[in-house]
């Protein structure tokens, strides 16, 4: 098994780096690394083809795709513009691809050829609204795009304009239209959500305001409504010192989410035993490094993965089978490191 890593080139980062993942341990090993794409700062995996996907998230926002080799990583043609700046996301919804522009705030939705390109001109969609915080709300920041589990609708959170909204996908043109409009705490800046394995349950994880909001999700109606708040804020940070939650994610048996929060440095574990809209604080863990921007879980679940971006590394933790707890195991060092997937 591999992963790919995603960092800023622009902090100092690798570019795209590719790293060996050993079956017993979980221990990375570096086997190669490419900056021909700028800031490649997320990542998506299309588990059919093996193609790689990468944003550039650069002022004149762009994506680019990569086939894996026994050499590393060969670019499938040069990168296409997603007319959209900053983006900060993307994810594989059927034969599109989808990004969400921070700066820009929209999201953008393109067509991946058959040898598995994209292919422009893009689709976009913009946000329209702002919130609260003149400094990080002043006009619409979309953070996160993705398709719901049965792939009929696509929801892109907004930290912008507090709100996660639900587009329908034109089946003819791959366009996104606006479906609804959840709005969540004013001023919370919702910035990622998480499904459930069982698909009936969002968590939204919010970076203005260390919170979790639990969602029930209604697939059919393709309706998004808040039933709970989590607070997530670490106790005993140093004077000055903000929490910034910045990814969660599920394990694969529902059993457990983890929350990473920068500023505290710390991966939250969150239990899922009094069901899938109950979580409840489980304790919590150094992230093994500074600032961790992304979190991934391996496939079995034994395992999590912190891309720790300002101490430049990837860390990975053993997770208890009982109480979902991680317990770091490793480090690799990857500077500027933003996002982790499994090939």
């Amino acid at each position: 098994m591999r992963v790919h890593i995603g960092s800023f080139t622009s902090g100092g980062g690798r570019g795209i780096t590719t790293a060996a993942v050993d079956p017993r341990t979980g221990a990375l090993t570096l086997l190669s690394a490419t900056d021909e794409l700028a800031d490649p700062s997320y990542l998506a995996i299309d588990h059919g083809t093996g193609v790689l996907y990468a944003v550039s998230e650069t002022e004149h926002g762009a994506v680019a795709a990569f086939r894996p080799t026994d050499g590393g990583l060969t670019a499938l043609g040069p990168a296409v513009p997603v007319d959209g700046s900053g983006p900060t996301h993307l994810s594989i919804a059927g034969r599109r691809l989808l990004t969400a522009n921070y700066t820009s705030g929209s999201v953008s939705s393109l067509a991946i050829a058959a040898d598995g390109r994209p292919s422009g001109p893009a689709l976009v969609l913009a946000h329209r609204g702002g919130g609260p915080d003149a400094s990080r709300q002043e006009r619409p920041h979309a953070h996160q795009v993705l398709p719901d589990p049965g792939g009929r609708w696509v929801l892109s959170v907004d930290l912008g304009t507090d709100s996660v909204r639900v587009c329908a996908p034109d089946a003819a043109t791959g366009a996104l239209r606006l479906h609804a409009e959840t709005v969540l705490r004013s001023g919370s800046g919702p910035r990622h959500l998480a499904f459930h394995p069982a698909g009936r349950t969002v968590y939204v994880l919010h970076e203005l305001e260390p919170q979790l909001t639990v969602c029930r999700w209604d697939p059919q109606a393709g309706r998004l409504e808040p039933v709970a708040e989590v607070p997530l804020a670490p106790q005993g940070l140093p004077e000055g010192v903000r929490a910034y939650p910045s990814a969660v994610v599920a394990s694969p048996d529902g059993s457990v989410l983890w929350v990473a929060v920068r500023g505290a440095d710390t991966i939250a574990t969150l239990s899922l035993a009094e069901g899938a809209e109950g979580p409840r604080p489980a304790g919590s863990v150094h992230c093994g490094g500074s600032w961790p921007r992304d979190l991934a879980v391996d496939p079995s679940g034994r395992r999590l993965y912190a891309a720790n971006e300002h101490s430049g590394d990837v860390t990975w933790f053993d997770v208890d089978p009982r109480t979902g707890q991680p317990r770091r195991a490793g480090s690799l060092p990857v500077p500027a490191a933003a996002c982790v997937v499994f090939a």
